[in-house]
């Protein structure tokens, strides 16, 4: 049996932060409700979803990401993988 991870006590989740900060993720989430509505995101979110649903993979992705590279390709990727690469302090790599 694997040894079980533990977390790094002198690291707290973004979300930790949150919760002790309630005015800070009512900006946050005012913020991103904005962003999501913007042409550009729902562009993406859109390409994203016609992408999954010719591959076949819409609704059932089992861990699975779509995302764009630096081209402007779409591809698929494990999950933790596309969502890690915004890195610490959010850092953005892109493919």
């Amino acid at each position: 049996m694997p040894a079980k991870r533990t977390k790094n006590p002198h690291k707290n989740g973004t979300m930790d932060y949150y919760k002790k900060n309630p005015k800070a993720y009512a900006k946050k989430k005012k913020y991103e409700a904005k962003r999501a509505k913007t042409a550009t995101q729902k562009r993406k979110y859109n390409e994203r979803r016609r992408f999954k649903r010719k591959n076949g993979i819409e609704g059932k992705m089992g861990g699975r990401d779509v995302s764009h590279t630096k081209s402007g390709k779409l591809v698929i990727e494990k999950r933790s993988s596309n969502r890690a690469r915004n890195g610490e302090g959010g850092r953005r790599i892109k493919k």
